[in-house]
């Protein structure tokens, strides 16, 4: 008889470092779930949870693809439709000296591709505080210590451009700018970008511009993308479905990169060994790309009225609440209010589910000053469903901080 296994399995002890508090707290939800209780959720940013919409013309051009056989595997960089329309977008946004363009999986893909590409073990790139946590999960994959540098509340949430000077060393390989960011709902101004290009410039650095909500602009400025006013710095610039078009289950997103062409040779080869070497993003959902980027906007227009309203109703009630203060967004469909208040915004976050069953993600579970707290609400959700959550926030608030 064979000898039955005794031993533990082990996962890698790198993986101690990942974290993903937006999806780890939804096992605490389920318990809540479980006994009978209806979760208000203002945790998840998936549009299609709400009511919104994907737009029927991107689902027609899927279905075709699936009718007329494209289940099979694509060219691993992306479909060449697909492929010309990411560019013909970018060069829409002012992006010149373009060098690759390619599909991912979802923009996430996108990152863990581009970043394992590039780093080395003992490098680091900058990466934003507060941030999305995918970044600091694919650097812990990685065995990459982070690196990171503030954003300053009250400034807007702009880059904290003299930490961001402290905190490059030699070993220093790239910088993250999430632009609109997540979470704050904050939106760079030309003059930040401007800066943090020069950075670039001057220390020989990658900058990832992660742009997925670069539709989504609530008030009237206009977005403005890194590489439009950088041409000459080695920019790789993410977008996708997910967020503008209304498609996060598709897990559709893309890759653009700019700069000097002998600069970015070696690494656009790089990328591509991984690129090849996953085979490819998912296919028919590749046929939405084009109509996608170069059809009807008119889903735009709604999406951001709705998004508009319901950022004023969660700025107004935040700053009209007692213990709580906010940063208005001007982008993407998060806030990210401060909270004054005698405990960890994880123990604060963690008691509002199981007593007032309101689903929010701690501000610590993204990173934040030390000394602040915070926690982030994902606006989506109607005006009378977040009106519900916040009254119930704030009995909480009462009960519990009297």
């Amino acid at each position: 008889m064979p000898l039955a296994q005794t031993r533990e399995i082990a996962a890698a002890a790198r993986l101690e470092n990942v974290r993903y508090a937006i999806r780890d707290l939804a096992c605490v939800a389920d318990e809540v779930s479980l006994q009978g209780h209806r979760i208000l959720p203002l945790n998840i940013g998936d549009p299609n949870v709400f009511d919104f919409v994907t737009p029927a013309h991107l689902i027609e051009a899927v279905y075709k693809a699936m009718k007329d056989g494209k289940n099979g595997y694509a060219p691993s960089a992306g479909i060449k439709e697909a492929l010309d329309a990411i560019r013909g977008e970018a060069v829409r946004k002012g992006i010149t000296n373009i060098r690759d363009v390619f599909v991912t999986s979802g923009v996430s893909e996108s990152v863990d591709i581009c970043l394992t590409a590039l780093l080395n073990p003992g490098e680091d790139i900058l990466t934003p505080c507060p941030d999305y946590p995918l970044y600091s999960a694919v650097l812990a994959k990685l065995d990459i210590g982070l690196n990171t540098y503030y954003l300053n509340e009250e400034d807007g949430w702009q880059p904290d451009l003299d930490d961001l000077k402290r905190k490059i060393t030699p070993r220093t390989r790239g910088i993250v700018l999430i632009n609109p960011n997540n979470p704050t709902g904050s939106v760079c101004s030309r003059r930040m970008l401007e800066d943090i290009a020069e950075l670039a410039r001057q220390h020989n650095l990658v900058i990832f511009a992660d742009e997925i909500y670069d539709k989504l602009i609530l008030d009237d400025d206009q977005h403005i993308s890194l590489a439009a006013v950088a041409p000459d710095v080695p920019i790789v610039t993410f977008g996708g479905l997910s967020k503008n078009y209304l498609a996060p289950g598709w897990r559709i997103g893309w890759g653009v990169v700019s700069g000097d062409a002998a600069m970015v040779k070696p690494y656009v080869e790089g990328i591509g060994k991984l690129l090849r070497a996953r085979l490819c993003a998912n296919h028919p959902e590749q046929y939405a790309i084009k109509p996608a980027l170069e059809g009807p906007q008119d889903h735009l227009i709604e999406v951001r009225k709705k998004l508009r309203a319901r950022r004023d109703l969660t700025v107004n009630w935040c700053n009209s609440t007692p213990r709580v203060s906010c940063v208005s967004p001007r982008g993407a469909f998060y806030a990210y209010p401060r909270l004054d208040i005698p405990e960890g915004d994880d123990a604060f976050v963690k008691e509002l589910l199981l007593q007032k069953h309101v689903l929010v993600v701690h501000g610590s579970g993204f990173g934040q000053k030390p000394g602040t707290k915070h926690f982030r609400i994902v606006f989506l959700p109607d005006e009378k469903t977040l009106a519900s959550a916040y009254a119930a926030i704030g009995d909480f608030m009462r009960e519990r901080y009297r």
